[in-house]
């Protein structure tokens, strides 16, 4: 559906641009106080790249951050346009929200001038979801107005990414209005929801009446406060692991970190996720971290200890048969950590599905190629 269509869904169309005057877009700016952006102030750089994953600038400051959210007249496709763009920064006074509407379309050319002015102040770009929406939609729109758009070339921290490391174990839904209530606190009483969000603009092109935007911009202004609220929560998250966190969240911490490339980082969130639910998963992914980084005695025992505590299936029998094969030469106890894992395997159980019996194929083939090898020393 093009723009023409979805203005005739809504009953009619915009008010000719030919009988005004076009020489800004709206504004408007607010302030918010620090101390309801807990940790925000305390978000350094090194933290940032370990959630990240990619380099921070040098002198990377907090204030020198643009939180960005747009609101738009659909998902990406052509016509598609921001109508409200929503940026917001941290300084010594507290927090500053500020918009830019286009009430009509010739307005979007100021609109993205002001963003551009803007953006020139900051050295980084955050957002939620804004590496696959707003900025390559921001940026079309400056390639359609004529104009650069190389001030969205800067560092971006996307936390949709880093949230869904965290907290999709547990909470399985992360838009930004769920981590609101299942982790910051927020409850929104009366939001509009994002699906009505376009419907709400073309009305207000149809009828002039300002006031059908009002939830709109009023949605905006708190998603934008909510991504400084939850990049400082992230951070003070990954910078104090053994703050009473949920054990589903730590040990998702310690897998984002281990594939950044931090084992000891991660190492101790799996060990403060052995207190909780994640215990045996906490477990494995720490012995095979041990082994991964060279402490092979280290994970031996991690292993061991489950065999004896009857903790995490036959996973431990297996790699200790491995660690006895690999490592220590000693096939006689390679072989019986197999013989294990197969009696383990063998027991019944209502329903085998594809993955239980290729481990015990897989098993079976280890049994009899190591009790071959024995068999020709004797």
């Amino acid at each position: 559906m093009n723009l023409r269509d979805k203005l005739k869904a809504v009953g009619g169309a915009p008010k000719p641009a030919a009988a005004r005057q076009f020489t800004d877009c709206w504004q408007r700016t607010e302030e918010r106080e620090a101390e309801d952006f807990p940790h925000a102030f305390d978000v350094q750089r090194q933290t940032v790249m370990l959630m990240q994953g990619e380099d921070m600038p040098e002198d990377f400051d907090i204030r020198r951050v643009l939180f960005l959210d747009t609101e738009t007249t659909g998902f990406m496709g052509a016509g598609t346009v921001a109508f409200l763009i929503g940026i917001g920064w941290l300084d010594e006074d507290g927090f500053t929200v500020r918009q830019y509407l286009m009430r009509d379309y010739p307005e979007e050319k100021f609109q993205l001038e002001r963003l551009k002015e803007d953006l020139g102040r900051f050295d980084v770009i955050c957002t939620f979801n804004g590496r696959s929406f707003d900025v390559p939609l921001l940026r079309d729109r400056f390639l359609m107005n004529r104009m650069h758009a190389d001030c969205l070339d800067k560092p971006h921290i996307d936390l949709l990414h880093i949230a869904r490391r965290v907290w999709k174990l547990r909470l399985k839904k992360c838009n930004l209005g769920h981590l609101e209530e299942a982790v910051l606190g927020i409850a929104r009483e009366g939001d509009i929801p994002g699906a009505e969000v376009p419907q709400r603009y073309f009305s207000y092109l149809k009828t002039g009446q300002f006031d059908l935007l009002r939830d709109v911009i009023t949605h905006n202004a708190q998603d934008i406060a909510s991504l400084c609220v939850l990049l400082g929560r992230m951070a003070h998250m990954y910078e104090h692991p053994e703050d009473n966190l949920p054990s589903e969240d730590v040990y998702s911490m310690g897998v984002a970190l281990e594939r950044m490339k931090h084992p000891e980082e991660a190492r101790k969130c799996y060990r403060l996720a052995l207190n909780g639910c994640m215990r045996t998963q906490g477990q494995l992914k720490l012995a095979v971290n041990y082994r991964r980084t060279g402490d092979r005695a280290q994970a031996k025992e991690i292993w061991q200890a489950m065999v004896i505590r009857h903790e995490g299936g036959v996973t431990p029998y297996i790699e200790l048969a491995k660690h006895y094969e690999h490592v220590e030469k000693d096939i006689p106890s390679a072989l019986e950590m197999t013989r294990r894992a197969l009696m383990l395997l063998a027991e019944p159980t209502l329903f085998d599905d594809q993955a239980v019996q290729e481990t015990r194929n897989a098993v079976q083939y280890r049994y009899d190629r190591l009790k071959n090898r024995l068999a020709k020393k004797e």
